[in-house]
C-alpha cells in the first residue's frame, strides 16, 4: 500500500507540475478508497480538467455520481461558469436599480481574469467548508491546477483576508468590497481546515525529472509556510531499471534510448532535493498503456508487466518518425524578424522547444529576444551558455509589479496631497496590479518584435489564457475609446496578425495533452489567433527505441501523431526523445536539427 493511502485524511491534495499525472494519480486514489467501501468526492481545480474523459462520462461544474465506481462523486470546477455565476450575484441585485451604463461598467469590471480567479477560488472554499456537502463524504480528493494556480489558489485565503482588512473602495474587478467582506469567515476556515494535518493531506506529484522535482521543492517550502505541513512525494512514472529495479540489462546494451531514459530518470532521483527526502516517498512506474478507464486506473499501482517479444517487434515495424524542428526554424527566420510564442500544457518541454528555436535562430546570426511568462520557468538553465546575439531575459511578475507601482506612483503620486498619496498607495496593492504589470511587461516585447526576433516561452496553458484575456480585455478599452473610424494598434492585433506573430503549440504524443492542445488552439481561434504551427516534443515514436515498455508508449504516440498530422497541425515537427538532457546551446541545436527530414504538411 502507498504511504498516501494509508490512513488517508478527510482532504487529499495532489499537486505538481502539469503533465506529472496528478489527475491519474487522483482518479486512482479515488477508486482505490471506493473499493475499500467509504465514500469519495473527487474534485477538480484546474481549468483544463480531463476527470470527465478518464472516467469517460460528462462531469462538469456540479457534483455528479461516477457511474463506473460505486461510491464516487466527481465535480470539475469551470472557471467561466464560476465566473459568470459570481458576475451574476454581484450585478442581479442592482440590475433595474442602476442606469444601464452603469450596469455595463460593473459588468466591465468583473470581465477580467482576477474575477475568475476568485470565482473559482469561492467554490473551493464554499466545498471545503460547507458542511452540507463535506457530511456525505468520507473523503474529498483534490486533482489541483498547475502549480502556480495551486499556489496562488490555496495562499488566497490569506491574502485576500488580508487585502480586506487594508482595502477600501467601492467596486474593483472582484465586484463590491462589502460583498467580498462576507467571505471572510469562510477564507478563514478554509485556511483553518488546510492547515490541520489531520484534515488534509498535500501529495506532491513530480515525475523523475530534475525540475519536475524541483517545481515540487519550492511547492512544498511555499505551502507549508502557510500551514499545509502534512506531505508526502510520489514520483510517478518510473521506468523500471532506474531508482533500482530490475531489468534486463542486454537490453540496455542495444538501446541506448532506453538506456539514456533510466540514466535521465535516476540522476534526478538522485539529485532529489534534500526537502523532498525527508518527506515519505514513494515512486509509480511508468505504464505501456493510456490511463483512460477503471480498469486502467485499478492498475496504476501495481507492478508493470509487459512481453518482452514487444521489444523485438519493431525490427518490422514503421520506421522513426521525422520533422525536424530546424525546418519550422528556416520559415520563422524568412521573415526577419517577428513574435513566436510557445504555448501549451505545463510539462510537455515548452522551455525546450523556445530555447531550441531562439538558439537556433542566433547561431545563424540573427538578434534574439528570448524570454519567459512563466513563473516556473528556467531558460538561463535550459539555454546554459553564451551565444552571439541572443538575450535571455523573464518576465518576474513581482519585479513586474514593484516597477509598475514604481511609475504609477512616480506618474501620479507627485499631484496627490499625502490623504490622496495613501489612498492611490492602497490601490496598488490590490491583487489586480500584479495582472496589469505582467500585461504591461508582455505588452513590451510584442512591441519589440517589429525589429528582431523575439521567442516567449509562456506560462501553462491557464495561466496564458488568463494574460490573453488581459490583452482581449486590454483592446475592447482602446476601441471603446478610439470609436468607430479611429486608428490603433493594439497588442492583441498584433498577435491575431501571421505576419507578426507566430504561435507554436507543444504537445506530448499522448492521449490527455493533444486533447488539451487542441482545446487550447480552439481558445485561442476564438480570440482571432490562428496557432502557426504544432511540435510535438520527446517523441518515443521518432526514436527507434526497443524497450518493452518504452515501444508499447512509441506505438501509442503513433495514434496522436496521426491525429495532430490529419488535421489538428498547419505544419508540424517531431522532436525525438534524446538520451541526453537538451541542455546547452550544442545540445539544443542537435534537437532542433533533428534527423532532417521535412517538415510535416508544411504550406
Amino acid at each position: 500500500m502507498n504511504s498516501f493511502l494509508d490512513h488517508p485524511a478527510r482532504f487529499v491534495f495532489f499537486t505538481g507540475k502539469g503533465g506529472v499525472g496528478k489527475t491519474s494519480l487522483a482518479c486512482a486514489t479515488a477508486v482505490r478508497l471506493c473499493r475499500a467501501g467509504v465514500r469519495v468526492l473527487l474534485v477538480s481545480t484546474d481549468p483544463a480538467s480531463n476527470v470527465g474523459q478518464v472516467f469517460g462520462q460528462r462531469i462538469g461544474n456540479r457534483i455528479v455520481e461516477v457511474g463506473a465506481v460505486p461510491g464516487l462523486s466527481a465535480m470539475e470546477i469551470e472557471p467561466d461558469a464560476a465566473a459568470e455565476a459570481y458576475r451574476e450575484r454581484v450585478v442581479g441585485p442592482v440590475r433595474g436599480l442602476l442606469p444601464e451604463a452603469e450596469i455595463a461598467a460593473i459588468t466591465e469590471q468583473l470581465s477580467g481574469s482576477c474575477t475568475t480567479e476568485i470565482a473559482s477560488f469561492n467554490e473551493f472554499t464554499a466545498l471545503v467548508t460547507d458542511p452540507g456537502v463535506m457530511d456525505g463524504y468520507d473523503h474529498v480528493v483534490f486533482d489541483t491546477a498547475p502549480t502556480g494556480h495551486t499556489i496562488r489558489l490555496l495562499t488566497l485565503p490569506g491574502s485576500w483576508t488580508e487585502f480586506l482588512e487594508r482595502g477600501k473602495g467601492d467596486a474593483s474587478c472582484l465586484g463590491p468590497m462589502a460583498g467580498l467582506d462576507k467571505q471572510r469567515a469562510v477564507y478563514a476556515d478554509a485556511v483553518a481546515r488546510l492547515a490541520d494535518p489531520a484534515t488534509t493531506r498535500l501529495v506532491l506529484v513530480a515525475r523523475p525529472q530534475t525540475s519536475s522535482l524541483d517545481e515540487i521543492a519550492r511547492t512544498s517550502a511555499e505551502l507549508a509556510d502557510v500551514g499545509m505541513r502534512n506531505q508526502s512525494v510520489v514520483v510517478n512514472g518510473v521506468l523500471a531499471g532506474a531508482h533500482g529495479d530490475d531489468e534486463d540489462d542486454d537490453d540496455d546494451e542495444i538501446d541506448l534510448i532506453a538506456a539514456g531514459f533510466r540514466q535521465r530518470q535516476q540522476a534526478a532521483l538522485d539529485a532529489m532535493p534534500d526537502a523532498l527526502r525527508a518527506l515519505p516517498t514513494e515512486t509509480v512506474p511508468l505504464r505501456p498503456e493510456n490511463l483512460v478507464g477503471v480498469a486502467a486506473l485499478e492498475r496504476l499501482f501495481e507492478p508493470v508487466e509487459v512481453s518482452t517479444a514487444s521489444a523485438h517487434a519493431v525490427a518490422g515495424g514503421p520506421a522513426p518518425l521525422s520533422a525536424p524542428l530546424s525546418d519550422l526554424v528556416d520559415l520563422i527566420e524568412s521573415d526577419g524578424h517577428g513574435l513566436v510564442m510557445t504555448m501549451g500544457k505545463g510539462g510537455v518541454g515548452k522551455t525546450t522547444v523556445a530555447a531550441a528555436v531562439a538558439v537556433e535562430l542566433a547561431a545563424r546570426g540573427n538578434e534574439v529576444h528570448l524570454t519567459t511568462t512563466d513563473p516556473a520557468a528556467h531558460l538561463t538553465d535550459t539555454v546554459a551558455g553564451e551565444i552571439p546575439g541572443l538575450t535571455v531575459s523573464r518576465i518576474d511578475p513581482e519585479e513586474a509589479s514593484a516597477e509598475y507601482r514604481r511609475r504609477v506612483i512616480a506618474r501620479k503620486g507627485t499631484k496627490l496631497d499625502e490623504a490622496g498619496l495613501a489612498a492611490l498607495e492602497e490601490d496598488l496593492r490590490s491583487p489586480c496590479t500584479e495582472e496589469v504589470a505582467v500585461f504591461q511587461a508582455f505588452s513590451g516585447v510584442i512591441h519589440e518584435s517589429r525589429r528582431r526576433f523575439v521567442v516567449v516561452d509562456t506560462a501553462p496553458t491557464g495561466h496564458t489564457l488568463l494574460l490573453l484575456d488581459a490583452t482581449g480585455s486590454y483592446h475592447r478599452e482602446i476601441a471603446r475609446q478610439m470609436g468607430e473610424g479611429g486608428r490603433f494598434t493594439t497588442p492583441l492585433m498584433r498577435l491575431q496578425d501571421p505576419a507578426q506573430t507566430k504561435v507554436v503549440i507543444v504537445s506530448l504524443a499522448e492521449t490527455t495533452p493533444v486533447l488539451e492542445a487542441a482545446a487550447l488552439q480552439d481558445d485561442l481561434r476564438r480570440a482571432g489567433i490562428e496557432p502557426w504551427a504544432w511540435v510535438v516534443n520527446n517523441a518515443l515514436a521518432a526514436s527507434g527505441t526497443t524497450d518493452p515498455v518504452l515501444h508499447r508508449r512509441a506505438e501509442l504516440e503513433r495514434e496522436q501523431l496521426d491525429a495532430v498530422r490529419g488535421g489538428l497541425a498547419e505544419r508540424l515537427a517531431v522532436v525525438p526523445y534524446s538520451a541526453e538532457d537538451p541542455v546547452g546551446p550544442e545540445a539544443l541545436r542537435r534537437l532542433a536539427s533533428g534527423s532532417g527530414a521535412a517538415v510535416t504538411g508544411a504550406r
